[in-house]
């Protein structure tokens, strides 16, 4: 945040005040189109990115999250970052002050949003970032700063590898999701045995290939569900043989089914839309 969106023309958001304010929490809202990106950029403050509506994917050097509404990314105070917008989406951007920050997860992850921290994000974006503040404004920021204290890290992140040809390997399977090649045709490829290829990919990633894969699959496969695109294609496009397959493994990643991440992102249960099949 802090870059030029289609809605304020070449105007970008100014976050100067945001960042040096008197007060220790301060906040910013901001809208993007589908398909938008905010370049590689860092804050001096910790990091809390929301997007109320539509869907965020925030991608740095070593991790890359997806952000549908009710939850948050939280980013260490400097570190590097880009955004794209999955779906149109409105981002809320809440800056912590380095010294409180490091009360705060020690690492950047993917968190639950309470309906109380959505209610608290909703009216910081709303506080003035320089004088007069009035008690309420400090208040709120500080009740924000202990809910983030016992918050639920959740699963929607992807470590990407810092070795550069695991990298390049991730890239390209990246590029086909469906691709069929297992470790062994895969790691010849790249003139390797697949027990290699499965150490570096757990020395750079924390995961063997086949769980790598699975995960990056079923990441990049929840920008497909939010096109609108039926389940069962989605399902197919991402490598797996039937709706059932690809919606357990779903599952159990991401802890809801397709059909009920869906309904979660668009509020479809409250408006009474049809999930597509």
């Amino acid at each position: 945040m802090g870059f030029a969106s289609p809605q304020r023309g070449d105007h970008a958001l100014d976050l100067q005040h945001a960042h040096t304010s008197d007060i220790p929490v301060t906040g910013v809202v901001d809208t993007y189109p589908a398909g938008h990106v905010v370049p590689l950029h860092s804050h001096p403050r910790g990091h809390l990115i929301y997007a109320s509506s539509g869907v965020l994917l925030v991608q740095a050097s070593t991790e890359q999250w997806l952000v549908p509404p009710t939850t948050a990314v939280w980013l260490r105070p400097s570190i590097q970052h880009q955004l794209t917008a999955i779906t149109a989406v409105t981002a809320h951007g809440i800056f912590i002050a380095e010294n409180i920050s490091a009360d705060l997860p020690p690492v950047d992850c993917v968190v639950h949003v309470s309906p109380l921290m959505r209610e608290l994000i909703t009216e910081l974006v709303k506080v003035p970032h320089q004088p007069p503040f009035e008690l309420r404004d400090v208040l709120l920021g500080q009740l924000l700063v202990e809910e983030l204290k016992t918050v639920v890290r959740l699963p929607f992140h992807l470590p990407w590898p810092d070795d550069k040809l695991i990298s390049e390997i991730c890239e390209n399977l990246m590029r086909d999701l469906s691709h069929a090649d297992n470790a062994e045709v895969v790691a010849q490829r790249y003139a390797m045995t697949s027990k290699t290829l499965h150490r570096r990919f757990l020395k750079s990633t924390g995961m063997n290939f086949g769980r790598w894969r699975q995960k990056m699959r079923l990441m990049k496969s929840i920008e497909k569900l939010l096109q609108g695109l039926p389940i069962t294609h989605v399902a197919l496009e991402s490598g797996y043989e039937s709706h059932s397959a690809y919606s357990v493994a779903f599952k159990k990643t991401f802890g809801c089914a397709p059909s009920e991440f869906i309904s979660t992102a668009y509020g479809n249960k409250k408006s009474g839309q049809g999930v597509p099949a």
